[in-house]
């Protein structure tokens, strides 16, 4: 039983053979044309260069500040009356912020108010008294020496009304100071004194803080061989703007300061500890979104390079001696590589001086899968400049998915 068995199972093996034989003896068989099949050429994404007006930009760190800062402190020494304000509210120029004990101002004024109306009522007697000897001088009923004395005399009490004048004013302007006002409108910080504090004139601390906020300064630092760096790109051929046009501001969380400002000035000299040169930018801020002593980043328009290439970053790479390097498809779809000048980062792209020219394909996707000098097939695509992404040429020239849609739609009836 079992030599048969086993004889049955012989003859299937040799059956087997035979068939397997016969396949791969048949010239038109699956299995030979897959062996004599050629490898097919492999795919890389490549991106076609065309020159372009790009408009140079500078990102550089900064603070910002209040535009105006008023330190209040009283203009005399007096007692805290009252305290007007609230703290961290919004005052105008000239509101009323402390109020001092008027009384000792209001008796010197007073005083002073005295002075005058006594040093006024010695006046007509001396003027007549002059202009009597001045008329009997002609008849020389009185000698010249008495009607010098009278003029003298008239020029004093002339002269005491004069300063008791001014001590009514001074009198005057230091009462109207028991009420401390504010020199600008803004914003104002806490109070440093409290009700029944004794303050003095001019003193060192100030009674509070206004700040202007609906414009706001930011001071922005910039090294010298930046400067320089953009003179020289300015000889070649880049367009640069006398002053910089327009800046924008990048918050601490990343986003965008939504409205633009302007540069104010840029520093005249290089500071010889850190090889900075300062700028001022200037912002209005209607939000109050910005406030004083906030890190930003502001980008500044420099100028505009013409006719200039940029070359997606995901597409240049660096050889062992830093050189910036890129692999192109040739006229005969074949891959070579090229050392390219870049100048700086724009986006998510390169601006590239030397190396590339127009029409010129660079691979941006798929350069590992083939090495310099392999045939390839290409597939053209669009890298986006802000986000970096790929897309097809025909998705980029296609309009968007509910633009055809409203198209294939159609017409709404005017009944």
């Amino acid at each position: 039983m079992v030599s048969r068995m086993i004889r049955r199972y012989r003859r299937v093996l040799l059956q087997m053979s035979l068939v397997l034989s016969c396949a791969l003896a048949l010239p038109g068989s699956s299995i030979e044309a897959a062996a004599q099949q050629p490898a097919e050429d492999p795919e890389v994404s490549v991106q076609t260069l065309q020159q372009r007006n790009v408009t140079l930009t500078r990102e550089l760190p900064g603070r910002t500040s209040a535009h105006l800062v008023s330190e209040v402190r009283p203009r005399v020494t007096g007692t805290i009356l009252r305290r007007v304000f609230r703290e961290g509210s919004l005052v105008e120029a000239g509101d009323v912020l402390y109020e001092l004990d008027p009384t000792p101002f209001e008796a010197n004024y007073r005083n002073a108010q005295a002075a005058l109306q006594r040093a006024e009522s010695a006046v007509p007697s001396a003027r007549a008294r002059f202009d009597r000897y001045q008329s009997l001088s002609t008849t020389n009923v009185v000698s010249q020496q008495e009607l010098d004395e009278a003029r003298t005399q008239l020029l004093q009490f002339e002269a005491d009304v004069a300063a008791a004048t001014a001590a009514v004013e001074t009198a005057r302007i230091e009462l109207a100071y028991t009420k401390i006002v504010a020199p600008i409108s803004g914003r104002v910080d806490g109070s440093t004194v409290t009700q029944g504090a004794l303050v003095t004139q001019n003193q060192a601390q100030p009674l509070t803080t206004i700040r202007q906020h609906d414009i706001i300064n930011v001071d922005l630092v910039r090294s010298s061989a930046s400067l320089l760096a953009l003179k020289a790109l300015t000889s070649n051929n880049a367009r640069s703007a006398e002053e910089f046009v327009t800046v924008e501001l990048k918050l601490e969380d990343g986003s965008r300061y939504p409205i633009p400002g302007k540069l104010q000035f840029i520093g005249s000299s290089v500071s010889q500890s850190t090889g900075m040169v300062s700028l001022r930018a200037e912002f209005p801020n209607p939000d109050g979104i910005l406030m004083p002593g906030m890190y930003v980043r502001a980008l500044i328009e420099e100028g505009s390079v013409e006719n200039s290439f940029l070359v997606p970053q995901r597409a240049v790479s660096r050889n062992p001696r830093g050189q910036a390097t890129a692999r192109f498809v040739n006229g005969e779809m074949k891959i070579e590589e090229r050392i390219l000048t870049v100048d700086r980062t724009i986006g998510n792209s390169w601006l590239v001086t030397a190396g590339v020219a127009e029409g010129d394909r660079v691979i941006v996707e798929g350069f590992q899968r083939a090495g310099v000098g392999r045939q390839v097939r290409t597939k053209d695509v669009i890298v986006e400049d802000q986000t970096g992404e790929l897309r097809d040429v025909q998705q980029a020239s296609a309009p968007p998915r509910e633009a055809q849609d409203v198209a294939r739609s159609p017409a709404p009836s005017l009944q």
